[in-house]
């Protein structure tokens, strides 16, 4: 499974199976932990310290910041709409800001932004944004505790 040769990788950041994994064209900060049978596409990038178990899957069209912790199996979506023919339509791009933990087995619709210190529990399906400081779990992912699901900081 290939490291693509123009993948950025910063000091201090472990991969822990380079063999076990597919990076493509991607921006990984500072400090972060990358874990078997992960696959990040082309163009993501990821900020420092950032802690991505096994079996995570990030596509093009999305960017974790600072301090994100995905749990095994995470699996962002970057699609919004099926092929059509030979063409494909771009969604905007998926956004995790700072000090988000997002659980196991996660899905992450496209488009959306998961604000400053929120936490997405383990099989969630987050289909809208989520505000800062906030806790959602469930299919289709509910507030616990916090704010409110909420459209508006692109």
């Amino acid at each position: 499974m290939p490291i693509s040769n123009s993948c950025k990788i910063g000091e201090g950041t472990k991969i822990w199976h380079p063999g076990l994994v597919n990076l493509y064209d991607c921006e990984i900060g500072k400090d972060c932990s990358i874990g078997a049978f992960v696959e990040i596409g082309r163009g993501v990038k990821i900020g420092d310290r950032c802690r991505i178990a096994a079996h995570c899957y990030i596509p093009e069209n999305v960017e974790l910041f600072e301090h994100v912790f995905l749990g095994p199996g995470v699996v962002f979506v970057n699609d919004k709409h099926p092929p059509s023919g030979d063409e494909w339509r771009d969604s905007p791009a998926t956004k995790v800001m700072n000090d988000v933990a997002i659980g196991a087995r996660a899905v992450i619709l496209p488009s959306l932004v998961l604000g400053e210190d929120c936490m997405i529990g383990a099989g969630s399906v987050v289909t809208k944004d989520v505000l800062p400081h906030t806790v959602v779990a469930g299919n289709p992912a509910r507030v616990l505790r916090g704010g409110k699901l909420w459209k508006g900081i692109k």
